[in-house]
């Protein structure tokens, strides 16, 4: 499955990326707010994109993971995600993470916005949700511009660089989402 936006090429997914999104969770920068830290070696890898890779031909699917490039170049900007509960739910998580030399161009609310569109026209979901560290001011941005409520703190949660640090939940239900946000 491919998602496409003005500028951004999202595309699933496979073994054949593996090197190069080794390479990035290996950026200090990247892995700043994420919990998976950086890679030890490519195995860690593996496994972080090992359920992506694998529920590919579920149906119906929990983990969707693409690869994020520039329409125009092909180059590689970052890695995004939705996990899906169950099915009665019908609510997903995002996430994204952004190559630092594409920061601040708008590129993150680009992908989120295209995966809120995605969820709520394709898969029918209800509500999505997003987790952000409460000290990520850029993506904590990216959430609120999308029209996302922060609905609470969650205390001490996220294990970042040996830290318990703390997530603030933000949430877009499919009757607030505008495709001109």
């Amino acid at each position: 499955m491919r998602l496409e936006t003005d500028r951004l090429v999202l595309q699933e997914l496979s073994w054949n990326d593996l090197d190069e999104i080794f390479a990035f969770h290996s950026i200090p920068d990247v892995a700043r707010f994420n919990t998976i830290g950086i890679p030890s070696d490519k195995e860690v890898t593996r496994n972080i994109i090992r359920g992506a890779i694998e529920d590919l031909s579920n149906t119906p699917r929990s983990i969707y993971g693409w690869t994020v490039r520039m329409k125009e170049t092909n180059a590689f900007v970052g890695q995004t995600g939705m996990s899906c509960s169950n099915n009665r739910f019908k609510m997903a998580e995002i996430h994204y993470h952004i190559s630092p030399e594409f920061w601040k161009q708008g590129y993150a609310t680009e992908i989120a916005k295209r995966l809120i569109k995605f969820g709520f026209e394709e898969l029918k979901l209800h509500r999505i949700e997003a987790g952000v560290a409460t000290d990520n001011i850029g993506s904590i941005r990216v959430l609120e511009k999308l029209g996302m409520q922060r609905e609470g703190l969650r205390r001490k949660i996220l294990p970042i660089r040996g830290e318990w640090r703390d997530n603030y939940m933000y949430s877009i239900l499919d009757e607030e989402f505008r495709v001109d946000q």
